[in-house]
């Protein structure tokens, strides 16, 4: 097996193998990883070759951590790791491993950390590449929960998975008049967002508007605002990636305190999962409700109201 450095005449295999992968998500497209301004990060993504076959993908930055250089899979995403095709067994992953170890300590990395996509994203589910770095020495950094709802047949089988106070606080929100479509007014939500970040956390958004926007226009099919309207005016919203054809992702939530009372979040949602049964998505990744592993129950209690359960995204640190 052969590594070889990704060079931007390789665009078109990168992004088609991704495409095609069990695994892959939006966050291993180089059009994903290229919206970050030049200078941010030194990338030095991967590709893993048997022959002429390209078997293996990792998206990589070159990271100074003090004195040790580190390889990060990835700085710049929520997460990275090796990107696999379908039927990706046991050896393979063990090859796949090893191969990317003996790299790292060729180009004399200290540390490999890498932070894999949760289960939710596979075609079909397994551990191999766990295994295989485990097997190798990796231990994990932190194992954050994020909060995931299955995806029933119909909405109605979700809705009565909701806890009898979201359905409630869904109908309530139907009631007062509050309508749910798709929208542009991104710069109305980020507004609404900013405040809330700031009040609730001290925190920026982890995008600029302008970042956001530049996002939105590479990924016009892919990353959407669903919105909720009172009277005209937006009170809430939730941008969406659609990370994969199997899940969806809630990157940014939030809404205007000042028209909390009419439960808007509650009816985006429900809005939310109708639209993904009908699209045939499999889950709708709520995103963490841990950092850097001390859950914020409220903000749990809030995910879980809709039926939704706490998935590992895990990270790993091999010491070279």
């Amino acid at each position: 097996m052969r590594v070889v450095e990704y060079t931007p005449e390789m665009l078109d295999q990168w992004e088609g193998f991704v495409e095609s992968s069990a695994n892959g998500t939006i966050f291993h497209l180089q059009r994903f990883l290229n919206y970050h301004p030049p200078g941010r990060f030194r990338h030095r993504h991967l590709m893993f070759y048997e022959g002429k076959k390209l078997v293996a993908l990792v998206p990589g930055v070159d990271w100074q951590d003090g004195k040790r250089r580190v390889y990060i899979s990835h700085r710049g995403a929520s997460y990275g790791g090796f990107v696999i095709p379908e039927g990706f067994g046991i050896k393979d992953a063990m090859e796949v491993v090893g191969t990317l170890l003996w790299w790292c300590k060729n180009k004399e990395y200290r540390e490999l950390i890498l932070t894999q996509t949760p289960q939710i994203y596979y075609s079909r589910p397994h551990n191999h590449i766990d295994f295989a770095l485990m097997r190798n020495g990796a231990t994990f950094v932190k194992r954050e929960l994020t909060s995931v709802i299955e995806l029933k047949s119909s909405i109605d089988e979700n809705f009565a998975m909701f806890r009898s106070e979201a359905r409630t606080a869904t109908r309530k929100a139907m009631r007062n008049g509050v309508e749910v479509r798709l929208s542009d007014d991104f710069p109305e939500f980020y507004r609404i967002l900013e405040k809330n970040l700031a009040m609730r956390h001290n925190v920026s958004p982890t995008h600029t508007l302008e970042e956001l926007l530049l996002l939105r226009s590479f990924f016009p099919n892919r990353i959407m605002l669903w919105g909720a309207y009172y009277k005209g005016n937006l009170i809430a919203g939730v941008v969406i990636f659609i990370t994969n054809p199997r899940a969806l992702l809630a990157f940014y939530i939030s809404h205007d305190e000042r028209h909390q009372h009419l439960r808007p979040l509650n009816l985006l949602f429900y809005s939310v999962i109708k639209w993904g049964i009908e699209n045939r998505f499999r889950y709708l990744d709520f995103g963490t409700y841990t950092l850097n592993m001390e859950p914020n129950f409220g903000l749990a209690n809030f995910k879980e109201g809709f039926g939704a359960l706490g998935y590992f995204r895990d990270t790993y640190r091999v010491v070279l």
